[in-house]
């Protein structure tokens, strides 16, 4: 089966399931992508600094309900606490804290779409670290074929998902932009030291989804690097250009300065996305090579679970010929993961089959290892990680009559994931459709 283009782009070009694709598509409604956090135990209190609230928002964006909240209370968004960012079409409900708050000013606090549970108290804020993963709840709509064939597809695609444990660890469209995957490319020009080009294609480089009008201004930009005519057209909404081309306007060719606008988490953002993308082309090579995801080979680098259960990157082991039984033992008891490269400028390969599949991308993709130190940016560089292959998932699904669409159907998917995984890896292997349609 064809792999949609914009995923190519993204080092995607293999589906793992042979089972033809439901098509349909998301999130017609915001309830029907639904999420629910699953986080560490939290042992909370009557007493404490902290207020542990449980938040549902519909089709909110995480940072700007937080900037709502603090407003709306009066105090710093610095004293809001959570695990982590969720998507904005979709309910999702999360833990947060709030740092010195009663629970009667909670109790008065009415945002549109948000509801807000008091937990209890506690001694310690709510942070990254208490994030073990998510609970998804998914509805696809507007399936257009026979109940009998879309019954038959999600049986063949689950089964081989349940085969195999569970799907390619990818990193989805979101880690690249859905609509305009360029940050892979923008991380690509900074390792290799065109910081120049970088910065242009971020601000100027334009993508067929985009609206007419912002690719036309784009193109502009692009050909005559008028940023002040840019400033002037280019849409509200896309202020990190807008800074970026602010800089550049008042202070011409300084190109690092220009990225200094936006926040370092932004910066890393990019070089991480080219290490994305090439960990991306290292999964797709060793599944196209017979590699099962579920299985060790010698040559290969495992790392093992943490007091989460969740892969520890930190450290890991080479499979050699000696360890190869116990260590697939281990992989079977979901004890280990076998990994594949991030590469950085300290990294760590794998050697034998495994190793000739990441060594064989970095040659075709001719990259530069001593330029994940990125010397012009500050903070950006990147000595290099390992992630795990194999995403674990056991999706069970329903299918029923589409009320939202007369003659259609739709398909719910129930899952769970670890965090730093991606819903929508599971969701390609059913739908094979084009991302955009997956929101």
């Amino acid at each position: 089966m064809e792999v949609p283009e914009i995923e190519r782009k993204t080092g995607i070009d293999i589906y793992a399931t042979p089972a033809e694709g439901i098509g349909g598509q998301l999130r017609q409604l915001p309830e029907d992508f639904i999420v629910k956090e699953i986080a560490e135990d939290f042992k909370e209190s009557k007493d404490g600094k902290y207020l542990i609230l449980e938040m549902t928002k519909r089709n909110w964006e995480t940072h700007h309900l937080i900037r709502d909240i603090s407003r709306a209370l009066g105090i710093s968004n610095r004293r809001i606490g959570i695990g982590g960012t969720k998507d904005k079409q979709a309910v999702t409900t999360q833990r947060i804290s709030i740092f010195n708050i009663s629970e009667s000013e909670i109790e008065n606090l009415h945002i549109k779409d948000v509801n807000f549970k008091i937990l209890g108290r506690s001694n310690r804020d709510v942070g990254l670290g208490d994030l073990v993963g998510n609970e998804f709840n998914i509805t696809i709509r507007n399936i257009d074929i026979e109940r009998d064939e879309l019954e038959s597809r999600m049986k063949l695609t689950s089964n081989t998902i349940l085969e195999m444990e569970g799907v390619p660890n990818f990193y989805g469209i979101q880690r690249f932009g859905a609509r305009r995957p360029i940050t892979h490319l923008i991380g690509e020009s900074i390792v290799r030291g065109n910081i120049e080009k970088a910065a242009i294609d971020y601000i100027a480089k334009a993508f067929p989804d985009e609206p007419e009008k912002t690719q036309l201004v784009r193109r502009m930009v692009e050909d005559t690097r008028n940023f002040a005519e840019g400033l002037y057209r280019y849409p509200l909404q896309l202020r990190y250009e807008r800074a970026m081309m602010h800089h550049l306007h008042v202070n011409p060719d300084d190109y690092v300065g220009a990225f200094e606008t936006l926040s370092l988490k932004m910066r890393k953002l990019f070089v991480h996305a080219y290490q994305s993308y090439l960990f991306n082309r290292m999964l797709c090579l060793r599944m196209k090579k017979g590699l099962e995801l579920n299985r060790a080979y010698v040559g290969d680098i495992v790392c093992f679970k943490n007091q989460q259960g969740l892969p520890d990157t930190s450290k890991y082991e080479y499979v050699t010929e000696n360890n190869l039984a116990g260590m697939n033992r281990l992989l079977r008891h979901g004890r280990a993961f076998v990994t594949a490269s991030l590469p950085g400028y300290r990294s760590d390969f794998a050697f034998g089959i495994p190793g000739d599949v990441e060594s064989s991308i970095l040659k075709e993709e001719n990259v530069p290892l001593e330029g994940f130190k990125v010397p012009d940016m500050k903070k950006v560089g990147s000595t290099g990680q390992r992630r795990e292959i194999l995403l674990k998932v056991k999706p069970e699904y329903t299918i029923d009559d589409d009320e939202l669409n007369p003659g259609k159907l739709k398909a719910n998917l129930r899952f769970s994931l670890p965090k730093g995984s991606y819903a929508t890896v599971v969701l390609r292997e059913y739908m094979k459709t084009d991302p955009i349609k997956m929101g």
